[in-house]
């Protein structure tokens, strides 16, 4: 069930309408898992699993942008201590 607001849910995680450029890694990755486990699951009518097929695409992307970012801080972080050194 999509809630119709865009309050937390009682466990705590964000409701599926919060907006993705809200959500941390952490809160795409677990909504992504469920939005695939809705759609293995099955029974769905076509608008409904079309439109969960569509935010999971959208977090998907958003949790790439989380990882290439957490790589360029790494890289960064690697190369400005290779600087120190030198």
């Amino acid at each position: 069930m999509v809630p119709d607001d865009n309050t937390e849910e009682d466990n705590g995680a964000p409701s599926i309408t919060t907006p993705i450029s809200q959500l941390g890694y952490e809160d795409c990755r677990d909504e992504l898992i469920e939005v695939v486990r809705q759609l293995e699951q099955g029974g769905l009518d076509l608008d409904t699993s079309l439109k969960l097929w569509e935010r999971g695409e959208q977090l998907a992307k958003r949790c790439e942008e989380h990882l290439a970012g957490a790589r360029q801080r790494v890289a960064d972080a690697l190369a400005a201590a290779e600087a120190e050194e030198s």
